[in-house]
């Protein structure tokens, strides 16, 4: 039986869950790119161009890593959530850039709800590349959906309840494949935690209302994700005590989103921008920074 490579990077933390859930149910074997290492990363810096943004290179060096390990590699394109919800051009484009640069099988899906291209065509077709019948693919959709679903909501509660405990608190304004990414942003995590800081994540609020409450601020922006994180700030600004931005370098949606966000907001903030010559020596001097004019780190 064929099995399916997965890139613990870029589409990796919003669809994770729902791929494996998906697989599993058709016991379809699957294997996991381990998290970032230097090693991948290096693999990425390699073989990819300087105008591509750290996470693009990220992304590259998990798919070199699993190229020779599977029968074949799940790379999507998320095109866009409709016309004014669009992704950044790395999301549209990620498909092109592995097909050129590798000699692997693909298995693709395009994200356009512009044309009706939907998730659940596109794990219908998967299925069926991966000769499933209809019906077991629509069982292991459902079953996908449904488990992906409770998920996100307990995780909209406990990012809520975060917002009510008495302790520090700090958004970090992040998309997830750089915050969770265990080269990136998962030190940043840590540091934070061990200095008795409660982290309230810009991706774990419903994005239906983040995404809405940010035309408040921001009416002219159209990128999907941004308007989720930036929402996100309108939303809990009154409830917390500073904001971290965190981002890639050269992130183009960022570079603009961030800059407009920190022009507007009233709470003390911390601009981290990571390439692939930060080190976290340099990110945990501007952390103790940051969190000393918070009032100092606050620990057990």
């Amino acid at each position: 039986m064929s099995t399916v490579g997965i890139p613990r990077s870029l589409f990796y933390y919003y669809y994770s869950n729902i791929w494996k859930d998906f697989l599993d149910y058709l016991k379809i074997p699957y294997v996991i790119s381990p998290k970032t290492n230097q090693d991948i990363l290096n693999r990425g810096m390699k073989i990819s161009n300087d105008e591509m943004c750290l996470s693009l290179k990220n992304y590259l060096g998990h798919i070199d890593y699993l190229k020779d390990k599977c029968d074949f590699i799940l790379v999507p394109r998320i095109s866009n959530f409709k016309k004014d919800n669009q992704t950044c051009t790395n999301f549209w484009a990620a498909y092109d850039i592995v097909k050129n640069l590798f000699d692997i099988n693909v298995l693709h899906y395009n994200i356009n709800l512009e044309k009706g291209k939907t998730l659940k065509k596109g794990l219908y077709k998967i299925g069926k590349q991966l000769n499933k019948k209809h019906h077991a693919i629509k069982k292991a959709y459902k079953y996908a959906i449904i488990k992906e679903k409770k998920r996100i909501k307990q995780n909209h509660i406990i990012n809520l309840n975060k917002l009510k405990v008495a302790k520090t608190k700090i958004l970090i304004v992040s998309h997830p494949y750089n915050l969770y990414d265990e080269m990136l942003g998962k030190d940043i995590i840590k540091y934070l935690i061990k200095n008795n800081i409660e982290i309230i994540y810009t991706d774990k609020f419903n994005p239906k209302i983040t995404n809405n409450l940010s035309k408040k601020n921001f009416k002219d922006l159209y990128f999907k994700y941004s308007k989720d994180n930036l929402g996100a700030i309108a939303y809990c600004e009154d409830k917390i005590d500073g904001i971290i931005f965190l981002s890639s370098f050269p992130c183009a949606p960022d570079s603009l989103a961030n800059e407009i966000a920190m022009r507007k907001i009233k709470k003390p903030y911390l601009n981290l921008v990571i390439d692939d010559s930060s080190s976290f020596t340099g990110l945990e001097t501007r952390l103790e920074s940051f969190l000393d004019m918070l009032g100092g780190p606050i620990n057990d």
